[in-house]
């Protein structure tokens, strides 16, 4: 259900905003993949979450982009 509910939140957002979402996750990927590396990660589920997030929001640009 969760996942449902963000969906339809980033179908609900501009390209730019989805852009701008986009960039924080990649961001945010890269700090947990940095932090599991050293050791200071502690919910390493996180990674795989923040993975399929972008992997929505990507399929929701792709789709305003086709239509």
């Amino acid at each position: 259900m969760k996942s449902k509910a963000y969906l339809d939140e980033l179908r609900n957002k501009t390209i730019d905003e989805l852009n701008l979402d986009l960039v924080s996750a990649k961001k945010e990927l890269f700090n947990l993949r940095f932090q599991n590396a050293t050791n200071q990660l502690s919910n390493t589920a996180r990674i795989n979450e923040v993975r399929k997030n972008i992997a929505r929001i990507q399929t929701v640009i792709t789709e305003r982009a086709k239509a």
